[in-house]
């Protein structure tokens, strides 16, 4: 039977679940968990499929999200960088009364590029998926780097995510592959204009797979909502500058309080 991997860590009275993006692990939360430990209790989660959970076979949002809330503490604070921002943001959704916020981290409600929304060309994903069946760690490892492009520190972010990746258990080619028809298939903009909780939207100025425009376009979308676009980082801005992204984590959980 697959077990969730599952890990809860730090001295804070508030539940916050950290949900990881495409191909890697709960792992690259490391550089943040210093900084936040003694404002919240963190639970750090290997997605279905990934990681230490890689014995679930392949899953699609909403059944990554089912089998997460199994073991979820109650009115925590969910936030999901990238792919981990769909299964977040899904949870928000179907558990209202016992979210107590969303976050997203260089997310979007809809990955794909469709007519004037911008995102990743479905030709894109798809050209992914074909490679990965060709070429299995050089493609996640090309993935890897198209999320640091950009930043002062790029090189040293893209290492830090591929010892990431390779310190545990690789997840399967069907189960990136799933990841990668969920980026291009999924679209949860409509849902959200409905979202009954207190949502954060964090993003990289200077990352590549989600356009800060969307930031813009949402902004409008959700006027409930906050956003917050980190001027020099990329991708994955907790990598890249922990201590400024802590800093909005930190402010936006005590104007919940």
């Amino acid at each position: 039977m697959a077990t969730l991997y599952w890990q809860t860590v730090g001295e804070g009275k508030q539940d916050i679940v950290l949900l990881h993006g495409w191909g890697l692990n709960a792992e690259v939360w490391q550089t943040i968990i210093p900084r936040v430990a003694s404002q919240f209790r963190i639970h750090l989660v290997d997605l279905p499929g990934y990681g230490r959970s890689h014995d679930f076979t392949p899953m699609s949002i909403q059944s990554m999200a089912d089998v997460i809330w199994e073991q979820a503490p109650k009115n925590a604070i969910w936030l999901g960088w990238s792919l981990g921002g769909l299964v977040a943001s899904r949870i928000a959704l179907d558990h209202p009364n016992e979210v107590k916020a969303l976050i997203t981290v260089a997310s979007s409600p809809c990955f794909g590029a469709h007519d004037e929304w911008q995102g990743i060309k479905p030709e894109v994903l798809l050209n992914f998926e074909q490679m990965l069946a060709e070429n299995f760690q050089r493609t996640v490892e090309r993935f890897l780097a198209l999320q640091t492009l950009g930043t002062e520190s790029a090189r040293e972010d893209a290492r830090t995510l591929k010892s990431v990746v390779l310190a545990l258990p690789m997840p399967s080619v069907e189960a990136l592959n799933m990841g990668l028809e969920s980026l291009r298939i999924e679209d949860l903009r409509e849902e959200l204009t409905h979202l009954q909780v207190p949502f954060l939207r964090i993003y990289g100025y200077l990352d590549g797979l989600v356009p800060r425009k969307i930031a813009g376009k949402l902004d409008e979308l959700y006027p409930n909502s906050l956003s917050v676009v980190m001027r020099n980082s990329a991708h994955a801005p907790f990598i890249s500058h922990p201590d400024e992204f802590c800093e909005t984590l930190i402010q936006f959980a005590k104007s919940l309080n």
